[in-house]
């Protein structure tokens, strides 16, 4: 037991705050410096496929190929514009999400406890902390109780440490246990994390798993390009073809391969999708997150907030002779008061055995919000409505604690009374409680907590003394029965999830029969309910329901679910949690009612705390994803088409199919523009109609690879054949191979397009694209810097209708293959 200290409850006042604010600055850590344009246009410049470009630039200056040189320089410039231009957007996306995830901290300012961005803190404010908090500043401490701090963040050492009044926390550090007042003494920079932060500064960032495959497939492509130039250059001369021209058809070659947009369109598709399911209250904390989560297979979820409206109230209370008295209002405002004395020492100990408070309304919402945990407040409000105001706690100061934790689920508190002699208050689970002081009423307990209520014994007694055993000898004061009533969503979003072909957990502290009354409302299959206390070592039992668990059985659960090859999503809100979110394969904190410690774990947080957030999520990720490899099949079958044409196409009497500018102009305009459009399709309607993919599938896979070859081989077919007629009757055959070869892969993107809402982006880039091909047969200078001959209407109408049909194809077999997966499905 610990004694304890009055406080000051006032804090600073708003005149203090802003003195103050001028001289230290926000709570902020410096961040580093964005990079410089000249080394954003550098990093562009070294992707592996722009260097091909660079190399093929130079050869064309040595040959004095002016035409092809301006065209090369124009596209890497357009290239490196674009990629710079998304990077710009990518930092600002990821730096908006950095605001959405910023830390807050419980402050008291003009006398009442407020809920803030950390960054709003100055030196001297008065902050609370307790388990499950990050320190938000350096602070001396003036009150402590039972508070040990996770300092591995600064020291690296795992082990709490002890901290008492005078001592000071570190910014940055984890509450493990107890609870604490302190005063701010640095914030910022000059905060022992932000010396940290300021050293590593500069560190740059890693990039995504996604990313670096996606990097790998580029490297593998620039090789096997170079390798294949240079094969066709030497093939050339041994058969005593002129250097010049081979050398021209190697950098044709070179070119015509190369995916140069690939880069953007990974970087924007993660990053703003990323910033999409911020929008979508699902903020990302790490990019590699959004890929993860279209394969999750597995969500473990807990009850309050996320199946529940988080807004905990008392519904019911039963007096120790049984009688039940049932209160009215919703919400955390303290009224209306109902006189009711038959209830008033239950109400009491309601009141002083807690550590939350509440919070006026601030702002338009005009809405009263829970400070702390959202059960002890419903407890304060509760008390309030039975006329007994929080203001009551001034009166009955704490002298003593015991506080909560989750071995003995019970927390103890003892209070001076203004009349003399002391009062111990003490709740708990019924089960801790009433086995040693009326074991009778365990009937009852059980009861209402299988009608879904979650239910604490509270007792209490008055003493002379302060008491050295404070839960000696109690009396029972009442049991009372909180609701957190179902979201409106909830049983729409286990629906969702469950027809996505993920298995959805309910992990819960709750009781059995109140986790599978909760279980049964939102639709998920409740005969069996496994307890904490009966986890088996191997794999988990085929049930949906877990109750009874301890914060640290999360992490059994979820190793045993992974140990099985499943990829879990695990929500959670407590410092306890933090170890089993971090080693989730995405670990899911709530944003509102969660410690901090955990949304400091954690991948995703959810704004809402609301598990349709976590479904909404999912659908991002997969579209994310989805777009992703739509982008690699239009791309990859446009270059491999472009390589065909110029290796088959020799050797059917095209000597040089096509010129180095001629497939760069062509590159820009199909890969440019409608590939960034295709990595933003809505999600198709059926997206969460699919199984979850397989995490270790290639990029390549599912078929990809053939879809790739067929989709190119099409192409390919259809742009000879027209350059062979063409030839064969005197026409100008290249500029019908470059018109029909451009065309067609125009055709495609609109061919793989996504089943979801329109995406008018897509059609105006595929337009414009289309206008500019045509624009590099008809414009004069166009034609010129191109090297192409003027085409008739009528010609461009037959290469049109040629170009038609690797779309139609394609569009033809993705309808199939749908019809195909929904047959499957059924």
């Amino acid at each position: 037991m610990i004694a304890t200290s009055p406080v000051s409850r006032g804090g600073l006042s708003t005149t203090d705050v802003a003195e103050r604010r001028a001289r230290s600055g926000p709570n902020v850590l410096p961040e580093p410096a964005p990079p410089r344009l000249a080394a954003r246009v550098g990093g562009q410049l070294r992707d592996p496929l722009i260097l091909v470009l660079l190399a093929a630039m130079a050869v064309t200056a040595a040959l004095r190929d002016v035409a092809d040189l301006i065209v090369i320089g124009l596209v890497i410039v357009l290239n490196t514009t674009v990629g710079v231009v998304q990077e710009v957007r990518a930092d600002r996306a990821v730096a908006a999400l950095r605001r959405l995830a910023a830390p807050s901290a419980r402050v008291v300012r003009d006398g009442a406890e407020v809920v803030l961005p950390a960054a709003d803190l100055v030196p001297d404010d008065l902050i609370r902390v307790q388990a499950g908090d990050v320190v938000p500043a350096d602070a001396t401490l003036t009150e402590a109780v039972r508070l040990t701090v996770d300092e591995s963040a600064l020291t690296g050492e795992s082990v709490p440490v002890s901290r008492s009044t005078a001592d000071e926390l570190a910014a940055g550090t984890v509450v493990a246990t107890g609870r604490g007042v302190a005063v701010v003494v640095r914030t910022g920079a000059d905060s022992a994390l932000g010396r940290i932060a300021a050293l590593v500064a500069a560190t740059p960032r890693r990039s995504t798993p996604l990313q670096r495959r996606l990097a790998g497939l580029g490297r593998g492509l620039a090789v096997a390009t170079v390798a294949l130039s240079l094969l066709v250059l030497v093939s050339g001369l041994l058969r005593g073809l002129p250097l010049a021209d081979m050398v021209l058809a190697a950098v044709s070659l070179t070119v015509a391969a190369v995916p140069e947009s690939l880069p953007a369109v990974v970087t924007v598709a993660l990053a703003l999708g990323a910033h999409r399911m911020a929008r979508r209250q699902a903020i990302v904390r790490r990019l590699p997150a959004v890929e993860t989560l279209g394969s999750v297979t597995v969500i473990a979820t807990d009850k309050t907030g996320t199946l529940t409206e988080g807004v905990m109230s008392v519904e019911r209370v039963v007096l120790p002779d049984g009688t039940t008295r049932t209160l009215t209002g919703t919400g955390y405002e303290p009224g209306p008061v109902v006189d009711r004395p038959e209830v008033a020492g239950l109400a009491l100990a309601m009141l002083l055995c807690t550590d939350a408070d509440l919070a006026a309304p601030r702002g338009d919402d005009g809405r009263w919000t829970a400070v702390g945990d959202p059960m002890e407040a419903a407890l304060i409000v509760a008390a309030a409505r039975c006329g007994v105001p929080p203001s009551t706690r001034d009166t009955h100061p704490r002298v003593a604690e015991i506080p909560f934790d989750e071995a003995r689920l019970r927390m103890t508190t003892v209070h001076a009374l203004p009349d003399g002699g002391y009062l111990v208050a003490s709740k708990g689970a019924p089960e801790r409680m009433l086995t040693d002081i009326r074991p009778d009423m365990l009937a009852t307990a059980r009861r209402l907590g299988a009608d879904g209520y979650r239910v604490l014994a509270v007792a209490g007694r008055r003493t002379d003394r302060i008491p050295d055993e404070p839960e000696r000898d109690l009396d029972l004061l009442g049991l009372v029965a909180l609701i957190d009533p179902m979201r409106a969503e909830a049983g729409r979003a286990v629906s969702t999830i469950t027809r996505a072909g993920i298995r959805l957990l309910l992990v819960t502290g709750d009781h059995p029969a109140t986790a599978a009354a909760i279980a049964d409302r939102v639709g998920l299959p409740a005969r069996r309910v496994i307890t904490g206390d009966r986890l088996p070592d191997g794999p988990l039992p085929a049930a949906h329901v877990f109750a009874r668990t301890r914060p640290e059985q999360k992490l059994t659960i979820m190793r045993a679910l992974q140990r099985d090859g499943e990829v879990v999503a695990m929500t959670g809100d407590g410092v306890n949690d933090a170890p089993a979110l971090r080693a989730a394969d995405i670990g899911v904190a709530m944003g509102r009612s969660g410690t901090e410690a955990a949304r400091q774990a954690a991948d995703l947080v959810l704004a809402d705390d609301n598990l349709a957030t976590v479904a909404a999520a999912v659908e991002e990720g997969r579209r994310i994803y989805t777009n992703i490899r739509r982008f690699l099949a239009y791309a990859l079958s446009g270059g491999l088409a472009e390589v065909a044409v110029m290796l088959v196409g020799p050797f059917l009497g095209l000597a040089v199919p096509l010129l180095p500018a001629q497939i760069l102009w062509i590159n820009m305009l199909t890969h440019g523009l409608p590939g960034v459009a295709l990595g933003a399709e809505p999600a198709d309607p059926s997206t969460m109609d699919r199984p979850p993919r397989t995490p270790d599938e290639a990029i390549l896979g599912d078929g990809l690879a053939r879809r790739v070859l067929v989709t190119g081989g099409l192409i390919t077919a259809v742009a000879l054949a027209a350059a062979v007629v063409a030839d064969a009757n005197g026409r100008p055959w290249q500029s019908v191979l470059f018109t029909v070869l451009g065309l067609a892969q125009l055709g495609v993107a609109l061919a793989i397009r996504g089943d979801g809402p329109r995406n008018r982006a897509l059609d105006l880039a595929v337009g414009s694209s289309l206008v500019l091909q045509l624009a590099g047969v008809w414009v004069g200078p166009l034609r010129s810097l191109l090297g192409t001959a003027w085409l008739s209407p009528a010609d461009v109408a037959l290469c049109a209708v040629v170009a038609a049909v690797p779309g139609l194809v394609t569009f033809v077999l993705k309808r199939r293959a749908l019809r195909d997966e929904d047959q499957l499905a059924a």
